[in-house]
């Protein structure tokens, strides 16, 4: 079992290279160029939230606490989860969405059928109710979590662009940069569907970040699981890994080898899993059992994810309880 600390997540956080990628694979950070505009010819596939992170960070150095202001938060809650489980809510979080869609091309600009099976495979993968979690091995099947949370759809926004990529800085959150400014995110989950080049799927910002660029980032052929959708991530799970880190979940590898996701039962691994590997796949003398590879916050194709533990619901559940960086979501927890 993992022990949960503060100071190894932020000193990771702040000081560490943090990488979406298998060793082997060209790093993220390397597929952008310096200004932050992707190229597009780095041959990734790529989650970019570890790297946004760590630029804000740069960016703002006073950022920096206020993320370890939410961990600390995190830790305290999940520590009293477990002196009492009873505190363990059963309500359900409803979290209305906003969708901005950015094209360039026709076939960026996804069909409102496209973005409904999204909110679909969203309420199917946070309730434990997808089809696929029967492919769960039945070492692991105690730990599958319903997380409570229910995502509805408010609105969708649409505006053509003549930019073909947008990189990770966070210019299509802005009206003055050619993007669109997100709706009251505290009350809305904001995503915005756009190219982002470089090979990277999307990305997040976890909670505690600024209000003006709070929210998803996810390119059009990963989103949802028809239309223009690109295999093998096209059945929508790059939304739920995404807006897993917005509820403060980290990579289930923990961003460095053999790393802690500060989640207790989620088993220690090497790296990021890729493709769909065979159970079991033992890396890091974690036992018979090896890698939780099937999770939504690791690396493997959508169709070999399907599953968040319990010990990650208790720290999403964190950030809406009283004096969480997301209780205005729900405000009764």
């Amino acid at each position: 079992m993992k022990r949960i600390t503060v100071p190894a997540l932020f000193v990771a956080a702040v000081f560490a290279v943090s990488s979406c990628l298998d060793p082997n694979v060209e790093s993220a950070s390397s597929a952008l160029n310096p200004t932050g505009a992707a190229r597009d010819d780095a041959p990734i596939r790529a989650c970019a939230t570890m790297e946004v992170r760590d630029q804000q960070i740069k960016d703002n150095p006073g950022q920096a606490k206020k993320y370890e202001e939410v961990e600390a938060f995190t830790k305290k809650y999940v520590d009293n989860l477990a002196i009492q489980p009873s505190a363990v809510t059963s309500l359900t979080v409803t979290i209305p969405v906003v969708v901005h869609v950015l094209y360039n091309t026709a076939q960026e600009n996804i069909s409102q059928a496209q973005i409904q099976s999204q909110i679909d495979v969203l309420n199917k993968d946070f309730s434990n109710t997808n089809a696929d979690r029967t492919l769960l091995p039945g070492a692991f099947a105690g730990l599958a979590a319903n997380m409570d949370i229910k995502f509805t759809l408010s609105s969708v926004d649409r505006k053509q662009s003549n930019k073909t990529s947008w990189g990770t800085r966070d210019a299509m959150k802005s009206a003055k940069k050619g993007g669109i400014d997100p709706v009251d995110p505290s009350k809305f989950l904001n995503i915005w569907v756009c190219n982002i080049g470089g090979g990277i799927l999307g990305y997040a910002q976890f909670p505690g970040g600024s209000a003006a660029t709070d929210g998803v980032v996810i390119g059009p052929q990963y989103f949802g699981n028809t239309g223009y959708v690109a295999a093998p991530y096209d059945k929508g799970r790059t939304a739920t890994h995404e807006i897993g880190h917005w509820l403060n979940l980290r990579h289930i590898w923990g961003d460095a080898s053999c790393g802690n996701d500060q989640v207790a039962d989620t088993p220690t691994q090497q790296t990021a899993n890729y493709g769909c590997p065979s159970f079991p796949h033992v890396t890091c003398s974690n036992g018979p059992n090896g890698d939780l590879f099937m999770n939504y916050m690791d690396y493997t194709n959508d169709a070999c994810m399907y599953m968040f533990t319990n010990g990650q619901k208790s720290r999403s559940q964190a950030i809406f309880a009283a004096g969480g960086a997301r209780q205005s979501f729900a405000s009764t927890l």
